[in-house]
């Protein structure tokens, strides 16, 4: 009989010795946080200012002309959608979300048969972000001027791909936009590129018209498209003017990019915008992206020093030799309730020599997808940590989901990502979200069949994400947008 106690002494402090180094602070208690439950936000509706940026304080300290720094707001594209329920934005941004991680892995695969690219020179700025009214290759946008005199237009902002471009007057096929149309010949700084041009051999697949402007083609894995004549333009950022952008003047696009007039692409590759400008604001970028509900305060990106922030942890850049569009980080690992996931290594995320595999940052994916062995792991372990919680049907892509009807809280494990260098913990908010208003939330993560990881939007939220391309790294803070 002596024996038993001194076995189970044994068992209980091998068990705590455990417990402590899979990360528990507290061995007898599971890291829990709670999370305050709301509706789907209803969306913001923006004006149309003939001239300014929707109207932001300037957070530079300096003349904008001569600073290395600016920022501008972001707003979320449900905000150019009009006449839709909370119920309708959720499902379209699900439906975006779907084609655009097709067309990441289809790209991946080598069967998009079009890429991206773009140059420039500049400096330094920031603005306000606008959620993703487009509905093909991004969820955010952001007001700026095109041209002399500066035509003001929203313009998607986009860390998935690299071209810069607008549509163009005379349309040949134009969707719908909720500015007018750019006219080049209005425009005193807009010039076409010469077919022999470095930028214009910069391009994947560039072509040339009978007065020798070189033209661009650009398709997205979804289907849409975008071609034209690639020019060189005046951008203006809430003052700030970027001169000589290498952009794409469409006269024929066609596809889900609804509402925004074009897209600046803030992708890695040479043409992106961040690598064009990149001597004017030292290659640096930031943005915080806010809840999209009606009371919160607008998103931001900043461009320059500024953009990167005193509380970042950061993360290296890892390189795909084959795309060099994408921003690839380290994922070693995710912790639910404070113990790391069994089943989830480092080598799930691997980003191999031919570039498949790893796993990505992006802006203009909503939910994150998890190569389907990693994501079962954690769905298991978050299933396991919320048992307390009534379970509701799958809803979509989703299926893990709850019914908190009649709640205003509840606890919710901890989730934290372990990418290398960096830990971040993420809000109850950005992995157990509403998706209709009856009171059903579901985990906000899915599995995907392709060897690509994708860290989407709603796992952004409210963390500042700083991309600083010269010291080759990203960068998380959290409680960011303040």
């Amino acid at each position: 009989m002596g024996g038993k106690p001194r076995n189970a002494l044994l068992f209980s402090i091998t068990a705590v010795l455990i417990s402590l180094s899979a990360g528990f602070s507290d061995p007898f208690q599971y890291q829990t946080q709670t999370l305050v439950l709301n509706s789907l936000p209803n969306p913001v509706t923006v004006s149309l200012p003939e001239s300014e940026a929707l109207s932001v304080p300037d957070t530079s300290e300096s003349d904008p002309e001569s600073s290395n720094t600016f920022s501008v707001q972001l707003h979320h594209v449900d905000a150019l959608s009009f006449n839709k329920t909370p119920e309708q934005l959720f499902n379209l941004r699900l439906q975006r979300d779907a084609l655009r991680v097709k067309s990441f892995t289809s790209l991946i695969a080598g069967v998009a048969s079009l890429n991206q690219s773009h140059v420039v020179r500049s400096g330094g700025f920031s603005s306000s972000v606008v959620s993703g009214l487009a509905q093909g290759s991004g969820e955010y946008f952001t007001r700026l001027g095109v041209g002399t005199p500066p035509k003001y237009v929203y313009m998607v902002l986009d860390t998935g791909s690299d071209v810069v471009w607008i549509q163009c007057a005379p349309c040949r096929k134009c969707y719908t936009q909720a500015d007018p149309v750019f006219d080049p010949t209005k425009s005193r700084s807009y010039a076409g590129i010469p077919c022999g041009s470095p930028l214009c051999r910069q391009l994947d697949s560039p072509g040339c018209n009978r007065k020798k402007v070189c033209l661009y083609q650009v398709s997205y894995g979804d289907g849409s498209f975008t071609s034209g004549e690639f020019s060189t333009e005046t951008l203006t950022f809430r003052g700030t003017k970027m001169g000589r952008v290498a952009l794409g003047c469409g006269h024929d696009n066609e596809g889900l990019f609804v509402g925004a007039a074009g897209l600046l692409g803030l992708g890695r590759g040479k043409l992106s915008f961040p690598k064009q400008t990149g001597r004017r604001f030292n290659s640096k970028f930031s943005y915080c992206l806010v809840d999209r509900s009606a009371s919160s305060k607008p998103s931001s990106v900043v461009f320059g020093d500024s953009a990167v922030s005193r509380t970042a942890r950061f993360t290296p850049l890892l390189t795909n030799r084959k795309l060099d569009t994408f921003y690839y980080v380290e994922l070693l690992g995710v912790s639910v309730g404070g113990a790391p996931v069994r089943g989830i290594t480092a080598s799930l995320f691997k980003l191999d020599p031919a570039g498949n595999g790893g796993v990505i940052i992006d802006s203009g994916t909503s939910v994150t997808r998890l190569t389907r062995p990693a994501y079962i792991a954690l769905r298991d372990a978050f299933r396991a940590g919320a048992s307390n919680l009534k379970r509701a049907p799958e809803f979509s892509l989703f299926d893990t989901c709850y019914d908190l009807s009649g709640k205003t809280e509840v606890k919710v494990p901890t989730v934290v990502l372990h990418f290398r260098g960096a830990d971040v913990s993420l809000p109850a908010s950005n992995y157990l979200i509403p998706v209709d208003n009856s009171g059903s939330f579901c985990f906000a993560f899915a599995g995907t069949l392709s060897g690509l990881s994708i860290i989407g939007n709603i796992q952004q939220q409210g963390i500042r994400v700083v991309y600083d391309l010269a010291g080759s790294r990203v960068g998380f803070a959290p409680r960011g947008c303040a």
